[in-house]
């Protein structure tokens, strides 16, 4: 059953675009549907592209519900250089040569991160430190002690080795950061790596297939939106609630 025109609640799956922030996209859903009561769940970076999910209305009140399920996402790494962001829009802090590394030894190393493992989140995140969002600190030139974070990767595939980049698909638990796993990748081949592509597929029960087109949101494509708007009875039978 699809929510009511009139009445405009439930959870929207937008595929973003790159170069835009989830912020940009939650003002440009409110333009869209003239409606003020919209969160997004999980934030993507500008840099990504893919599923961002929104809830609008009374949706909000299963906005973190929605946030605490597992992730998929396909992305690539660069090796051979390190930079201040772990991915490819910060500056470059270090290159080191990348040796002609055989499939099986690439293997190895994506091997170690799997399962349960901890993780220190990168300085570009949102946790806060002293009520201030640590990509704030980042900003500021400033860098501080951030203690390592349980995180899980239920699978992983490596999809193309065409060095010094590593294409790949990883199924992980809220709360990983994509840019620290390439950076830690590089690391233990001994060249560095940073992230250089993000698409998020998948959410939950949720796919960026039955995403709407941030083209729709921003062209103001009213209709078009609400006919992919899941109402809550909806989302709660996708689910298995």
């Amino acid at each position: 059953m699809k929510p009511s025109k009139d009445l405009i609640e439930g959870v929207l799956l937008v595929d973003k675009g790159p170069g835009m922030t989830s912020h940009d996209v939650v003002a440009m859903a409110r333009r869209c549907l003239n409606l003020k009561k919209i969160g997004h769940c999980g934030t993507l970076d500008p840099m990504a592209t893919g599923l961002l999910i929104l809830v609008l209305g009374r949706a909000t009140k299963i906005q973190d519900l929605l946030m605490s399920e597992n992730k998929e996402y396909v992305g690539a790494l660069t090796l051979g250089a390190t930079t201040s962001t772990q991915d490819r829009e910060g500056e470059i802090l270090e290159t080191r040569e990348v040796p002609e590394f055989s499939l099986d030894q690439i293997e190895e190393v994506f091997a170690e991160f799997q399962g349960d493992f901890d993780q220190t989140p990168p300085m570009v995140s949102a946790i806060k430190k002293d009520g201030v969002p640590l990509y704030k600190l980042a900003r500021q030139g400033k860098e501080v002690k951030r203690d390592p974070r349980p995180v899980h990767i239920y699978e992983y595939k490596i999809d193309r080795v065409n060095l010094p980049e590593i294409e790949f698909t990883v199924l992980c638990s809220k709360g990983f950061y994509v840019r620290t796993y390439a950076h830690d990748i590089g690391e233990k081949l001994g060249c560095g790596a940073h992230l250089s592509a993000l698409r998020r597929t998948r959410s939950g029960k949720f796919d960026v297939s039955m995403a709407v087109s941030w083209e729709a949101l921003k062209g103001g494509r009213k209709d078009e939106v609400l006919d992919r708007l899941l109402s809550l009875p909806a989302v709660s039978r996708l689910r298995g609630a």
